[in-house]
This record gives structure tokens, C-alpha cells and sequence, in this order.
């Protein structure tokens, strides 16, 4: 059995093992692959594993060993299913891994826009504590989260996840676009997603990208948002119009915005997200925990070996 990986490096930069993956077959590990270069390292393949290595029908129909590919993340847009599904070919993902992980950064990006602690301690280390007259300072308002509102687009396992953290702060919580409504935790509504905007202080996106959420959150939705109001986006960069988020954060429309993911990754350095006001950018990372990354690693290779014992689990097409 002939597998390959083709762009390994993010998932495991050298702190993981591929010792399990490597007893199940003949084993080519790249760290990165160019889309010039995956017909050639997927050759002679009949099981590929890629996280943003793209498989378009192309692709998959210019292999013809291929079997198998396993998707090291939970989305699996990469991949033309359906030209997939037409060949043979089996489609895994891996769901839930990082589930509390990216919860956990929603709320990092979430503090700073709040309390600065970042920004507060890099005040400190300039020497604006030595240099102060008072014994405390602040540069940047400080918001206290208690008794506001997070509304949660998109209500599966992320956004109850974060729904729970919402709750320990005690925030009041109300969700849209919720495929499991009837799971609903205590004290949480379904709600429609344009009163979510106006009525929410903290607006966290956690649904996929289709086609009717592309652009989500676009000029007319932010108008809707308080001016006192923050976005987070930990799902997927092309939920929000960018330029449109960039006009509203240099305008003071809304406070604030903290996004993990930007529409193209890495992002020119011409997008307008980067230098916008009060707007945090995180460099795709709330999935990349360590525990996350082994969890993934390990339900990765679990695929590849279920579906070679005839029994393929996670099978997405």
C-alpha cells in the first residue's frame, strides 16, 4: 500500500509522530506540496493524505491508483466529492478534534479586544509603568463581560463550546443558522441572524463557508451591529467581505474585531484587515494546540486504517 502526505508540516512540524501511519504501508511524507508537483508524488499512490493540498476533478481523475484521500481537518472543500465519489475514491475527514481548542481561542482573541492584556504588557516592557505618575493606567477601555451579549452564528459542536465559556463569563448567549436546535443548552435562543447582529455585543462566527454564507457579514450586516459591538471569526476567512470590515473598524463603526482566518492564506500583504483599527489577525492557529494536533494526527491515521480493513468511518462523500 502506497500512501502519501503531501503537506504534513503544519500538522506535524516535528513534535508528532508518523511512526502509527508508516506500519500501515509504504510511507512518502512531504512537509509542502506545490499543485505542480502533485502528479508527480501522488503517482503511484492509492492513499493521499492533505490538509490545503487541493484534489480537483483533474486531479483526481489523472490518478487512477487513488482510493483513498483523508483530509487532516474537518472542512473538506479541497476536494471535488463528487469527482471523488465518480472514481471510487473514499473521502475522510476528521471531525471534532479541535473543538475546545478553537472555543479557547475565540476567547483569547475576545480578552484582548476586552481587557489588552497584550498590549498592556508591551506598554509595560516600553516603560510606561516606570515613566507613570499614577500607580495604575490604562490605555484602552476596559470591558467587562458579564451580562453581554454573544450571539454565535452557527451552533454545532464549536459554537457550543463556545457557548458554554460565553456562559461561565456570564454572558447571554443566543445563536443562528443552528443545525441541532433541538440540542440547544440551557438559556440559549435561536435567533433570526439579523436581530443576532443588532442585538448583540460580541457577534463569533462558527459556521462553514457555502455559498449563502460566503460574505456573511458584508456592509449591510455590520450596519446593523452596536457600535460598541466585536467580531470574531475563527471559521472560515471569506465569511466576511474584508474591505467592508475594514471601512467599518477605521471608521469606529463597531469597536473592535479579532479573526483567526483571512480569505486567502497567507494573506497579500495589500489586505485591508491587516491594517485596519482596533482588528486582531491571527495566523490561523486556533486549531494548533498540541493536544488538538495529536488528536487530529491520530483519528488521520485512524481513517487510513479503517478504510483499509474495509470499514471507512468519517467518509464525507
Amino acid at each position: 500500500m502506497k500512501i502519501v502526505v503531501l503537506d504534513g508540516h503544519t500538522l506535524n512540524p516535528g513534535d508528532l509522530s508518523w511512526a502509527e501511519l508508516e506500519r500501515l504501508g509504504s510511507c512518502a511524507i512531504y512537509d509542502r506540496t506545490g499543485a505542480a508537483e502533485i502528479a508527480t508524488r501522488a503517482a503511484e499512490a492509492e492513499v493521499v493524505i492533505t490538509n490545503k493540498v487541493p484534489f480537483d476533478r483533474p486531479t483526481i481523475m489523472g490518478l487512477p491508483r487513488l482510493r483513498y484521500i483523508g483530509v487532516t481537518a474537518t472542512g473538506y472543500n479541497i476536494v471535488d466529492t463528487a469527482a471523488a465519489r465518480e472514481r471510487g475514491v473514499t473521502v475522510t475527514n476528521v471531525p471534532s478534534y479541535g473543538t475546545r481548542s478553537v472555543a479557547q481561542h475565540t476567547f483569547a482573541l475576545l480578552l484582548e479586544l476586552t481587557q489588552h492584556a497584550g498590549q498592556h504588557s508591551e506598554s509595560v516592557r516600553a516603560g510606561g509603568w516606570s515613566r507613570s505618575p499614577d500607580w495604575c493606567y490604562w490605555e484602552y477601555p476596559l470591558v467587562e463581560l458579564e451580562g453581554l451579549t454573544m450571539g454565535i452564528v452557527g451552533f454545532g459542536r464549536i459554537g457550543h463550546a463556545v457557548a458554554d465559556l460565553a456562559q461561565a463569563f456570564g454572558m447571554k448567549v443566543v445563536a443562528a443558522l443552528s443545525p441541532r436546535a433541538r440540542e440547544l443548552p440551557h438559556n440559549v435562543s435561536i435567533v433570526d441572524i439579523d436581530y443576532l447582529f443588532s442585538a448583540s455585543d460580541v457577534v463569533s462566527l462558527h459556521c462553514p463557508l457555502t455559498p449563502d454564507t460566503r460574505h456573511l457579514v458584508n456592509s449591510k450586516r455590520i450596519s446593523l451591529m452596536k457600535r460598541t459591538a466585536f467580531l470574531l471569526n475563527t471559521s472560515r476567512g471569506a465569511l466576511v467581505d474584508e474591505p467592508a470590515l475594514a471601512v467599518a473598524l477605521n471608521s469606529e463603526r463597531i469597536a473592535g474585531a479579532g479573526m483567526d482566518v483571512l480569505s486567502t492564506e497567507p494573506p497579500p500583504a495589500a489586505n485591508p484587515l491587516l491594517a485596519a483599527k482596533n482588528c486582531i489577525v491571527t495566523p490561523h492557529v486556533a486549531w494548533a494546540t498540541g493536544a488538538a494536533r495529536s488528536r487530529l494526527l491520530r483519528a488521520a491515521i485512524e481513517n487510513v486504517r479503517a478504510f483499509l480493513e474495509g470499514k471507512p468511518q468519517n467518509v464525507v462523500n
